[in-house]
């Protein structure tokens, strides 16, 4: 699915934040008009225009975009930036449950793994920026928004104040905010949470091994597993929302059981364990021979470890994984997980008796995965 377009640029001196309409007679300050067939007279009351014409030479006064190649994929209602250098990304998309709010690509961790590899630049302010114009913007009837990086402690004080700010503008919708859990480790910053009694906010906190060696190599950062834990139980202390997130691969398999007990015995207060199928997108590929294991070879340690943590009355699930690779006693635990701008079925799928049911593949997984995927 397509998140980002480009045009020509006139007159947007500033990054700007606003929501998309193709009626002309939807008119305030904050909204864009999308004029793709035609440029409608009145204009004046715009903050921008964004079209795929060639408005070369055209008298208007309104920051615009123009010869843009496409803007099917903005439904009325999508909030959008508009760059200085006719970058247009799509911030919120009104027909989507999987909005996000990416606070930085940097991160204190450079996992095997990562989707999403941290990058090494200062970008935490321009993001902010854009955040501070998006939530105001953002509907009060929006059910889930999700917070991700890199690493979002990494914003500093900045990172209390978007939470500060989703709190006042959005006070119904759930937030879920993807976290290492490593900064934690220093009690103010979990005190600082907890006096902010956020009790819509789930932090999605990694574990990959009990044995910190096995936690330090994956995530690739020395004392990664003592500060992970040590936050873990700081943030517990202060009444956090915790989930644990283990991803299913080659180094965290062998210990997957062991790790499914440790979790019992030292993190009982966590309110969800999600077990997850790995990602072919970032560094994965280039790790394939350390991280690529078929799915089919883990499901006995897979079932051993959700059914000891289910019985244990934890609550569990399984993401990212297809119901044709799960035995069936493990189905209840799977869950349609993928974000739909990166979710694809194979033509395989499409004769499935459960296809409805099932969560399907990331894009990046189309041509590798598992070598037992089968219509059911």
């Amino acid at each position: 699915m397509e998140l980002k377009t480009k045009g020509k640029a006139a007159s947007v001196t500033e990054p700007m934040v606003v929501r998309v309409t193709r009626n002309p007679e939807k008119i305030d300050s904050h909204t864009a008009l999308l004029a793709d067939d035609y440029l409608p007279g009145n204009l004046e009351n715009f903050r921008a225009v964004l079209s795929s014409l060639d408005l070369t030479g055209f008298p208007i006064s309104q920051p615009h975009v123009h010869g843009i190649k496409s803007t099917s994929h903005l439904a009325e209602g999508d909030i959008v930036a508009i760059n200085t250098d006719g970058v247009i990304n799509t911030l919120y998309r009104v027909n989507s449950h999987h909005n996000f709010l990416l606070a930085t690509e940097r991160c204190n961790s450079n996992c095997l793994m990562c989707s999403q590899p941290p990058r090494d630049r200062e970008d935490v302010y321009y993001l902010h920026m854009l955040h501070r114009q998006l939530i105001p913007l953002i509907p009060k009837d929006c059910k889930e928004l999700g917070i991700t990086g890199g690493e979002p402690t990494l914003m500093g004080n900045l990172f209390f104040e978007l939470l500060e700010q989703l709190k006042t503008e959005l006070p119904e919708t759930d937030l879920h905010c993807l976290t290492n859990g490593r900064a934690f480790a220093w009690n103010n910053l979990a005190d600082k949470l907890g006096k902010m009694q956020l009790d819509r906010l789930m932090l999605g906190i990694p574990l990959y091994s009990d044995y910190y060696r096995e936690h330090d190599y994956i995530v690739q950062a020395k004392d990664a597993f003592h500060q992970t834990i040590q936050g873990l139980y700081h943030l517990a202390a202060n009444k956090q929302r915790i989930e644990i997130r283990i991803i299913l691969q080659k180094q965290s398999i062998p210990r997957l059981v062991k790790l499914a007990k440790f979790i019992y015995k030292n993190l009982p207060f966590v309110e969800h364990v999600a077990f997850m199928g790995l990602e072919h997108q970032g560094y994965t590929p280039r790790n394939m021979d350390q991280l690529w294991i078929d799915p089919v070879y883990y499901m006995e340690e897979l079932g051993e470890a959700v059914e000891f943590l289910s019985h244990k009355q934890l609550n569990v699930s399984i993401y990212n994984s297809q119901l044709c690779l799960l035995p069936r006693e493990l189905w209840p635990y799977s869950r349609k997980s993928i974000s739909d701008w990166k979710n694809i079925y194979v033509d395989e799928c499409k004769s499935c008796s459960v296809f409805d049911q099932c969560g399907g593949l990331f894009v990046s997984g189309e041509k590798v995965h598992s070598e037992f995927l089968k219509a059911i």
